[in-house]
């Protein structure tokens, strides 16, 4: 979108795409045709419909899904898939593996987060572990947000909200990078920390071509798409939350001071001096897209809602667990699995949705 100083939208332009599941466990996305592809053809509809000059744009922040895990190779060019955030559950013998080898309780005291699905340093270590020769190709590991960075200025850039869900490549006190706990990747292959709203660089010529935009505009770092939408909501403030509903659910929280719990997600916050304590589901919006399209084809969503609400509280008693792709916050299990408990032959579809929805809201309030 494209906002006035004042913040009011001038213009918007949208692109869908979809999560790829090759294997049961894994979440990707395509860098250049998912990632940097809708970046390109969103600045070029946007500048088209709001008919203001590319040089009348004073600045561009991108927010990215994440945290993901992607290595490049020296001229940047991807060498796999995106691997997608806490829904990706592929390192789980990793995870186990740098658990035992550092122990838990200093991986939390240092990176202010347990190991789990959410974070990236396992995911490296299983690049490592079954993909050597990527591995020993890859010049950076970038996540979604610093790759459209690079491509628009050179970059290689990340802020240190994202940062932190690097565990265990990542001091929450120092602020910076570490190999004290693992030395599994050479420190030289993550993106230079900066601060969200500090200028990563400007906008080059090959970008400038690409999507319309003006050579030499400024590009602050960016961050993680939850982040810069709990700051659109106004989310500033310690006490202050948001909770987004989308494929998953997740709820972010202003706090004056660290919250160290290991059934939460920690970062620093998005400017220096404030911190956020985080919680999420493994899956909400993609859990009623799968029942639509494995058992409602002939519905849209306003057809099972109705079904739904016919339904009585408690879907006559049946349960539906979320965990259709494992589950985050606050049991952190990749392995569990979903289910529908209770069936018998007087429950009904819209019985189905009911559990479904219940289940994600009974997730949430845990």
């Amino acid at each position: 979108m494209l906002v006035d100083a004042d913040g009011r939208i001038t213009a918007t332009a949208t692109r869908p795409h979809k999560m790829l599941v090759p294997r049961p466990g894994w979440a990707e996305h395509r860098a250049e045709e998912d990632w940097w592809g809708d970046f390109v053809a969103i600045c070029r509809e946007v500048l088209a419909t709001s008919g203001i000059a590319a040089k009348d744009i004073r600045a561009v922040a991108t927010s990215a899904i994440g945290p993901c895990m992607l290595p490049v190779d020296g001229k940047g060019a991807p060498l796999m898939n995106g691997v997608l955030y806490g829904v990706d559950t592929r390192a789980t013998a990793q995870i186990a593996a740098l658990n035992a080898e550092i122990g838990k309780d200093r991986i939390h005291a240092t990176c202010g987060n347990a190991l789990t699905s959410q974070s990236v340093g396992p995911k490296i270590r299983w690049l490592k572990d079954t993909h050597p020769d990527l591995f020993t190709r890859t010049a950076k590991v970038l996540t979604s947000t610093s790759y459209i960075t690079w491509k628009l200025t050179g970059e290689h850039v990340i802020d240190h909200y994202t940062a932190a869900n690097f565990s265990p490549l990542y001091d929450v006190g120092k602020l910076d990078w570490t190999d004290a706990l693992a030395d599994f990747l050479p420190l030289d292959r993550l993106p230079r920390l900066l601060w969200s709203t500090d200028i990563a660089g400007h906008v080059t010529a090959a970008a400038a071509c690409e999507t319309g935009l003006a050579e030499g505009t400024p590009v602050t770092c960016g961050t993680i798409d939850a982040a810069a939408e709990a700051v659109s909501v106004g989310v500033q403030s310690p006490g202050e939350m948001m909770m987004m509903y989308g494929s998953t659910i997740f709820m972010i929280q202003i706090t004056e001071r660290p919250v160290r719990d290991p059934r939460l997600w920690y970062a620093p916050w998005l400017f220096p001096g404030l911190h956020a304590s985080m919680a999420g589901l493994a899956t909400s919006g993609t859990l009623t897209h799968w029942f639509r399209d494995q058992l409602a084809r002939d519905a849209d969503f306003a057809a099972l809602t109705a079904e739904a609400e016919v339904s009585p509280k408690g879907a006559k008693g049946l349960i539906c667990l979320p965990y259709f792709s494992g589950e985050r916050t606050p049991i952190h299990d990749p392995a569990a699995k979903g289910a529908f408990f209770g069936l018998d032959l007087t429950h009904s579809r819209g019985d189905m949705f009911r559990a479904v929805l219940e289940g994600i809201a009974a997730g949430t309030a845990m």
